[in-house]
This record gives structure tokens, sequence and C-alpha cells, in this order.
């Protein structure tokens, strides 16, 4: 069981973005989803309001976890390998 955790490194495995790595800003546990710090972005559009100016917008969504693998255990792994 992969434990991923807010702020964490993940790598991406599959998808538009594999390869790429970055730092997970949220987690949806109920339907096993995480939000990755400037991966699979999505352009919306926005109505202006009196605070937001509007237009279109690039902002995260959420991929699978599935898709990603930590990069967390692997520093853990070689720190413990180290030790011995």
């Amino acid at each position: 069981m992969l434990i991923l955790k807010k702020g964490n490194q993940v790598k991406i495995i599959a998808g538009k973005d594999k390869g790429k790595t970055g730092e997970i800003l949220e987690i949806n546990r109920k339907s096993n989803l995480v939000k990755i710090k400037s991966i699979n972005l999505v352009k919306k559009h926005q109505k202006p309001t009196k605070e937001n100016k509007g237009g279109i917008i690039s902002k995260e969504s959420f991929i699978h976890q599935s898709n990603v693998k930590s990069l967390e255990t692997k520093k853990k792994e070689k720190k413990e390998k180290s030790k011995k």
C-alpha cells in the first residue's frame, strides 16, 4: 500500500505528465485522487466578479493515486541502508 501525505514528493508514472515530479497539494481519500503542484493543468473559464478579473485560468486537477509513485520511500530506504 502506497502511503501518500500532503507535502510529499511524487513522480508521475502514467498519463500526459509522465516522468514529471511534484509536491502533493491535496488528497481525496474517498475517491483515491491526489492534486499535485503544476501537474495535470486544465483551463478553467472564470466569470468576472468584484474580486477577480475573470477570463481563462490554468489550475491543477486531480489525478488517480495509482498513477503516482512516492519518492519519499526511496530516501528512507537509502538512509536505512547507510545506517547498517
